[in-house]
């Protein structure tokens, strides 16, 4: 097994009813340069609520939590079980206001420690001999 390292978080997320929004740690503020010329972005954050070692070592699940699902490895799910508690998720960008990204929507919950954004650029993921499991 390799050797362990530390990701530290740049922002969290908040969650108030409709409104969602990511907040920068100012010590990243600098990196949003430019992120408004851009509709959507990808979150990465941590599963915070789910941060159990017994958590951590399921490794199949119900994909979308349903028993009529096959059992899956964790790796083929967007599970939140995961031996490291990564979430990743398109957003859409509605405005930025100093240290704060609103979005339309995350699936991620109110508090979750954000590790990293990419801008969101069409055509850098395949749009052709994609192909998914029946119960996707």
């Amino acid at each position: 097994m390799s050797k362990a390292f530390k990701i530290f978080p740049v922002g969290i997320i908040h969650s108030k009813g409709r409104e969602v929004w990511i907040e920068i740690h100012d010590a990243y503020s600098d990196a949003l340069l430019g992120l408004e010329g851009f509709s959507h972005i990808h979150v990465l954050f941590w599963f915070h609520q789910n941060d159990r070692p017994e958590k951590r070592r399921v490794l199949q699940v119900h994909p979308r939590n349903d028993p009529s699902n096959p059992l899956t490895g964790v790796f083929a799910t967007h599970s939140p079980m995961r031996p490291n508690l990564i979430g990743l998720t398109p957003c859409k960008i509605l405005s930025i206001e100093g240290n704060r990204i609103c979005i339309d929507e995350i699936d991620a919950a109110d508090g979750s420690p954000v590790i990293d954004i990419k801008s969101f650029i069409p055509g850098s993921l395949p749009t052709s001999g994609v192909r998914v499991p029946a119960w996707v």
